[in-house]
């Protein structure tokens, strides 16, 4: 088990299937698979009964912030998992992670609070009781990574297949969800260390791909409310 504390520059970019052939055959120089390279990424979000988190992010604020537990493919109990709080500052998003086994989340998760005491779960143990937190949505998609052949820091990621539920809120039990895309679209996420690299401002610049606001949680309770008037 170990934390992990991490601040970066993200930008995000939607995607057709033309557009997404194009910038990676532009960008087969410069970029390679990540170690970890094709996986289904699924999180629960948490938030409080009356989706304040969500809500309050929706309205673009200084600062925000969000709970979640992620997993890379479905897992079993006895698998790691990782309980995060995500937080943007303007443009500089951070991270504070601490893997641990799913069965012992769950278990800390009715109230037997009896895992490592650190500073990273203070503060998530913090936020759970201050928001009384609980499973809001499952959200997963599937990713490709890759990472810039002179500059590991530099990541890029296309997740495609994004799709949700609202029952059934344990990761363990599979990764089905309702999709959110109608037409093949994937998300492209840009994370740096600083600035971009200009090659690759230059190429995004040539394909006419711009960054735009979305937020995967987002995006889901957005549309969710629309449909079903909440």
């Amino acid at each position: 088990m170990y934390d992990r504390v991490f601040n970066r520059v993200e930008e995000k970019y939607l995607l057709d299937k033309n557009k997404y052939r194009k910038l990676l055959q532009i960008l087969k120089s410069k970029i390679e698979k990540d170690k970890y390279f094709k996986t289904t990424i699924c999180n629960i979000y948490f938030d409080t009964f009356d989706n304040e988190l969500i809500i309050e992010s929706l309205e673009k604020p200084i600062y925000k912030h969000k709970v979640r537990l992620r997993s890379y493919g479905v897992p079993t109990l006895e698998d790691d998992v990782f309980l995060e709080v995500k937080f943007k500052y303007k443009k500089i998003v951070g991270k504070r992670r601490w893997r641990l086994k799913l069965k012992d989340f769950e278990r800390y998760l009715i109230g037997k609070k009896d895992i490592v005491d650190n500073q990273i779960m203070r503060e998530l143990d913090y936020l759970f009781e201050r928001y009384h937190l609980e499973p809001s949505y499952f959200i997963a998609y599937d990713r490709k990574s890759y990472k810039g052949k002179e500059d590991e820091s530099l990541r890029i990621t296309f997740d495609t297949n994004l799709r949700s539920r609202q029952s059934k809120l344990q990761l363990e039990l599979g990764d089905f969800g309702t999709t959110y895309f109608k037409e093949d679209e994937c998300i492209m996420e840009i994370k740096t260390l600083g600035a971009m690299p200009l090659w690759l401002v230059r190429t995004l610049s040539e394909l006419q791909i711009y960054p735009i606001s979305f937020s995967k949680y987002g995006s889901i309770y957005q549309k969710n409310c629309e449909e079903y008037l909440c």
